[in-house]
């Protein structure tokens, strides 16, 4: 069965309905996929509540079988390949950019380069066309000829360059056993799913498949889906024309429209017919297409404007705030949109919000490990007591980590970590003045006696300091020997004696500790893996405990095992994201407020990767031009307004500055549209 329809149109429900009414024997599960982590678990449950155990199931999600399928048929790929017999240890994007980075460092010196492009850069967008080839279920030797003919405004020589670079970078990681997404994908397609052995192991475990949102998914779920399909096994899919969320990073929704030939047609014609998309879908796409429209929207859609962004944005959080105090909406029913939401948006509307007594849920907001004060203290505790890491430390360091790690959370947990310290800042510049000791060796910290004037410290912040400087001593003393602990439990140490103590953290700063030990857990697993060949490529000096805090340092954003959808999959706050994320998660509210209404970034915002247009099977064989690029982006455009749309039910805010962060003047594809409401008067009474 083939199920199509816009978004909320209730495809999903039908594709649970036809599983439920499937006979199929115990020891033979259905295989059911959704296109991301978020929507897996949200179809689990919609299964559990409506299936129960009368059909048994197995959720996932493209991408998370693959993997699973890799790690638990290694040895046959192992003896497919001649690869060496050791346990398959994956890369998360943090090592695997580290490693790249070492391992092409001669050719980032001379041939590895692009004009403009940073070289942090060339390695993420190098290692992207790797995903990208094998999302696609091309060969890794086919790259550098797409790129030469799609990508001309880069020499050809230097496409070369990266295919090259590609092919040393899969040896390397297949010799030593390390496994990224990308080679994941690659070995998948290429070698595991064509072997007869794996296809019957596939069929004798799995009495069918359910995919919902076949939309999002890679061009190479058709192969593995086909395969059911031409063992006469029974199939269920969904596909929304207004979805393709994915569409540039990995997805490829005219390729799996494929899986459409033979099928049962359902057509479900029109979104929920509660959602604004229901009522008015069709004329916004056409008044934003036609610059000539006069748009006449409905009293459901309100305006607020200001000239400055600032301005907007305070605004905004007031009118928010106002509604919410006054029973109208609550939050759990509002969300913030944007094309693009940078720091100071998501800093001003959740500072503002959380002042009025409103939570604010941030969907993935995916900020640097080291933005966490919790995380940059552990850090500098780490150079205090592993030599030669003077460099990665200083005074400013030292003194924010006196102040972290001075919190005693014995008594009045429900305060704030910040007020529970007992080194306040001055007195912790004090200190680092006076007490700490740079050298590019053993950089230290010196008794509290040292600072002339100790006696003005107070007693508490005394005691604190000392409590430091006893807990670097005993670690000192700890490494001297003969078998120290290794960095990880270091790191486990401190968090257990300084940040938690069976208090109560933030989530936020619970999550980036989790993140942080999940890190150096994997990283450090990495470095036992490496040590067994010789250790890291390229010519590094420092020592692994050096080239960690340099990795964070840099700002890495780690990498996330878990949704980030709460297990009830009830959000109880302010839905704060930007339109690929709401997007993605499939999120609907009654209220939608669109930030930045008339930002160009609407239509030129660009969540695709570098060179997936030519990675798409439908790509014409020829260079990619300024003209396929717009044609692309009205066409995003189109879906993200009817999808947005379709996922809001009663009223939707424009929120608009005359002027963009950058102090120039909104030329958006939405103008038309913000000129046709009136705008608001923040204050003035809204009623439900």
């Amino acid at each position: 069965m083939w199920i199509t329809g816009p978004t909320r149109s209730g495809k999903t429900a039908q594709l649970i309905d036809w599983l439920h009414h499937q006979a199929a024997e115990a020891e033979r599960p259905w295989l059911v996929f959704a296109a991301n982590g978020d929507n897996r678990m949200v179809l689990a449950q919609r299964l559990a509540a409506t299936v129960q155990d009368r059909v048994p199931y197995s959720t996932t999600t493209p991408a998370g079988f693959i993997q699973s399928e890799v790690i638990l048929f290694w040895p046959l790929l192992v003896e497919t390949l001649g690869l060496k017999a050791q346990f398959p240890l994956k890369l998360r994007p943090e090592n695997e950019q580290l490693l790249a980075l070492q391992l092409w460092e001669p050719l980032l010196a001379e041939a590895l380069q692009v004009d403009g492009w940073q070289e942090s850069q060339m390695v993420r967008r190098t290692l992207d066309l790797l995903q990208l080839a094998a999302s696609a279920g091309i060969c890794v030797e086919e790259i550098p000829q797409r790129l030469r003919q799609g990508m001309v405004r880069v020499a050809a020589e230097t496409w070369e360059v990266v295919g090259d670079a590609l092919l040393q970078w899969r040896t390397w990681c297949l010799e030593r056993g390390l496994l990224t997404y990308g080679l994941m994908t690659a070995l998948y397609w290429r070698y595991l799913l064509p072997l007869p052995q794996y296809q019957t192991r596939l069929l004798d475990r799995f009495a069918g498949t359910a995919a919902d949102d076949v939309d999002e998914y890679s061009a190479i779920a058709t192969p593995l889906l086909q395969i059911f399909k031409t063992a006469g096994r029974l199939q269920a899919f969904t596909y929304n024309p207004s979805g393709q969320v994915r569409l540039g990073v990995g997805a490829d929704p005219a390729a799996t429209l494929a899986l459409a030939e033979g099928c049962e047609r359902v057509q479900l014609s029109h979104p929920d017919v509660d959602s604004l998309g229901y009522a008015m879908a069709d004329d916004v796409v056409q008044w934003v297409q036609d610059p000539l429209a006069v748009p006449e929207l409905p009293q459901q859609v309100q305006l607020i404007t200001a000239t400055t962004r600032g301005k907007m944005l305070r605004q905004t959080a007031d009118f928010i705030a106002d509604i919410v105090h006054r029973d109208v909406v609550t939050p759990s029913d509002i969300a913030v949109i944007g094309p693009g939401l940078d720091a100071i948006a998501r800093y001003s509307l959740i500072e503002i919000l959380s002042k009025r007594g409103i939570v604010v849920d941030s969907l993935k907001d995916q900020r640097p490990l080291n933005s966490s004060p919790f995380v940059r203290a552990l850090l500098t505790l780490l150079s205090l007591i592993y030599p030669g890491l003077g460099r990665l430390v200083n005074r400013d360091a030292v003194a924010e980590m006196l102040v972290v790690l001075s919190q005693t959370p014995d008594t009045e947990a429900s305060l704030p970590w910040f007020d529970l310290t007992r080194i306040d800042p001055v007195r912790s510049e004090l200190i680092a003045d006076h007490c700490f000791v740079p050298d590019i060796q053993h950089p230290r910290l010196l008794p509290v006696e040292n600072f002339p004037r100790w006696d003005r410290l107070g007693y508490e912040a005394t005691k604190a300091y000392n409590r430091i400087l006893d807990w670097l001593s005993e670690q000192k003393k700890q490494q001297q020997q003969r078998y120290p602990a290794s960095p990880v439990m270091v790191l486990d140490r401190a968090v257990q004696d300084f940040l938690w103590r069976g208090n109560y953290l933030p989530s936020d700063q619970l999550s980036a500790l989790r993140e942080l030990m999940e890190t150096a857990q994997y990283f450090w697993e990495v470095e036992q893996r490496l040590a067994l060949y010789g250790g890291l490529p390229g010519n590094d000096s420092l020592s692994a405990v050096g080239r960690f805090i340099q990795l964070l340092q840099r700002g890495t954003v780690s990498a996330n095992p878990y949704p980030a959808r709460s297990l009830d999959g009830q959000r109880q706050g302010v839905t704060l994201a930007t339109v690929f994320q709401y997007r993605a998660q499939r999120l609907n509210h009654r209220w939608q407020f669109w930030l930045d209404a008339g930002s160009p970034r609407w239509l030129t915002g660009r969540d695709e990767l570098f060179g997936a247009e030519v990675f798409l099977s439908d790509w014409p064989q020829r260079p990619v031009t300024a003209l396929d690029t717009e044609t692309m982006h009205e066409a995003r455009l189109e879906r993200i307004l009817r999808d947005l749309l379709g996922r809001t039910t009663e009223r939707l805010y424009l929120c608009h500055s005359e002027l963009a962060l950058n102090g120039q003047e909104q030329m958006g594809p939405l103008l038309g549209l913000v000129s046709a409401v009136e705008p608001i008067e923040v204050g003035h009474r809204v009623e439900t």
